[in-house]
């Protein structure tokens, strides 16, 4: 008797290597693959903007990345004691003005150059909802700010579909290659209610096929499938009951593996990993000569690994 409803996703029609640039950006989910990305050690620049969860708002710091050549006093504005950027996660505020400023620029000159040159865009969207200021601007992050500060809307599917055809135009003006798998985030957004988180997640869905239709090189992975079918199970969740647990990001991840890595790249992988866990191992003592023996020996392997994997980024 089976009590699972096992997705079989189609095999990619391309793979991911090490020798390959990947940018990620979008919600909390992107953030989550980045990690074990960067873990397995490949060439990764994960979310530039921080945590992004609406499609406007993921659209136009790809926009800035590619057509922006800096941030100013006057995108800035101050709360609480905090300098912050409405285009920006909260990860990038501080009480320093100059010092915030100089964060979100260093970041837009890196992954500005690192977008016209990455092969793959891994994009995922969290939500249909989304928050206006007055000035019509669409906010990636409202910092906590009061409520009457903003309009709140729920986007349209043509807008979504204009905008990120447009978008992706000028992606490939830049980088020609450039492949872009979508992603719609398992993480639900309780707080606009239940029917309202359907209605939005419904309209990412909607968005992303109506993309895959009209252009080339646009693909779409199942992440929320495999949570809301495949991990059906409150032990597949964090304690708030929406977020994934770490055994189901990681079960996720090994479907993303399985899918889109060759065989000779999940070895690697592996190789890598057992490595890494060794240096991470903490012993009882230290200082024993055991211990140290261990510690030269699978540091003189890692070395060995990336003589012949120079593709590799080993982790600072």
């Amino acid at each position: 008797m089976k009590f699972r409803t096992e997705i079989q996703i189609p095999q990619g029609n391309f793979s991911i290597s090490h020798k390959e640039r990947i940018m990620t950006i979008g919600s909390c989910f992107a953030e989550n693959i980045s990690c074990r990305m960067i873990d397995a050690g490949f060439r990764v620049d994960s979310n530039p903007f921080g945590i992004l969860y609406n499609p406007i708002s993921i659209s136009n710091a790809l926009q800035d990345l590619l057509f922006r050549t800096e941030f100013t006093e006057t995108d800035l504005f101050e709360f609480n004691g905090l300098f912050q950027s409405f285009s920006h996660h909260g990860k990038f505020s501080g009480v320093n003005k100059e010092k915030v400023l100089h964060g979100i620029n260093k970041q837009l000159q890196l992954s500005s150059k690192f977008i016209r040159n990455t092969q793959y865009l891994i994009v995922t969207f969290g939500t249909a909802k989304a928050y206006r200021l007055s000035n019509g601007k669409i906010v990636a992050n409202c910092h906590k700010l009061p409520d009457y500060y903003f309009s709140h809307e729920l986007l349209s599917l043509n807008d979504i579909v204009q905008q990120w055809h447009q978008t992706i135009q000028h992606l490939r003006s830049f980088n020609p290659k450039l492949k872009i798998l979508f992603t719609v985030s398992p993480i639900r957004h309780w707080k606009d209610g239940a029917e309202e988180n359907q209605v939005s997640k419904s309209i990412l869905f909607l968005a992303i096929h109506e993309l895959r239709r009209w252009l080339e090189d646009i693909y779409y992975f199942p992440a929320y499938e495999l949570m809301m079918d495949d991990l059906r199970d409150y032990r597949f969740y964090a304690e708030d009951m929406l977020h994934p647990s770490s055994q189901a990001i990681q079960y996720i991840w090994e479907k993303f593996g399985e899918t889109y890595f060759t065989t000779e790249t999940k070895t690697l992988i592996k190789e890598w990993t057992a490595i890494q866990r060794s240096l991470n191992h903490r012993p009882f003592n230290e200082d024993s000569i055991e211990h140290k023996s261990f510690l030269q020996k699978t540091m003189e392997k890692k070395e060995r690994f990336l003589e012949l994997h120079p593709e590799f980024i080993s982790p600072q």
